[in-house]
């Protein structure tokens, strides 16, 4: 929803500029405050904050601005800063623990390891750039061998070449994608 937008609907009719509001970015300032308050506000604490950043953008956008350009920018914003507002008044009321607490954290934890994955996902991304580097036709002969899980016969069909040279090529290719992994400090 652009600002231009807004403002036409906002000068129809204030509720209707309201809803949409609310339905463009309800699930976007949903995702923001559950990031920030997930430790430590139960679900009406976050509905709460975020009722409340679509009230603080609703009644101080100006729809007399020129802006034209998207507003999630400003939805944005509006939202990282109540929910830390939200998040320092929370924690500074509760300053105790109690066991009601850990239950309801408990719902909230995830299965997913995010710097596992991050590191999973910059290895692969060395591996690619290495595994390029290598040239043609070793790079198709590794990508093909080891991602796709082709024999040295169906690679070998596929790049014109006999089995048993896609065999030795793709054994060099694979001790100098070694030798270039281990100087990126990374070990097959």
């Amino acid at each position: 929803m652009t600002g231009n937008e807004y403002c036409a609907l906002y000068q129809k009719s204030r509720d209707m500029a309201y809803d949409a509001l609310f339905e463009n970015y309800c699930n976007y300032v949903y995702a923001i405050v559950y990031n920030k308050l997930r430790s430590v506000a139960s679900r009406e604490d976050m509905e709460e904050c975020v009722s409340d950043i679509f009230a603080n953008i609703f009644f101080s956008y100006d729809t007399d601005s020129s802006f034209a350009g998207d507003m999630k920018g400003y939805v944005l914003t509006v939202a990282k800063r109540r929910a830390i507002s939200a998040f320092r008044s929370l924690t500074a009321r509760s300053s105790h623990y109690s066991e009601d607490t850990e239950d309801e954290l408990i719902n909230f934890v995830s299965d997913t390891d995010i710097e596992h994955d991050s590191d999973a996902s910059e290895t692969r991304s060395i591996l690619i750039s290495k595994i390029n580097e290598l040239g043609e036709p070793d790079s198709t002969i590794i990508l093909q061998k080891y991602y796709y899980d082709r024999s040295s016969s169906e690679i070998a069909e596929q790049l014109s070449m006999k089995a048993s040279t896609v065999r030795m090529r793709a054994a060099r290719a694979l001790d100098k994608l070694k030798i270039t992994l281990a100087a990126a400090g990374i070990t097959l």
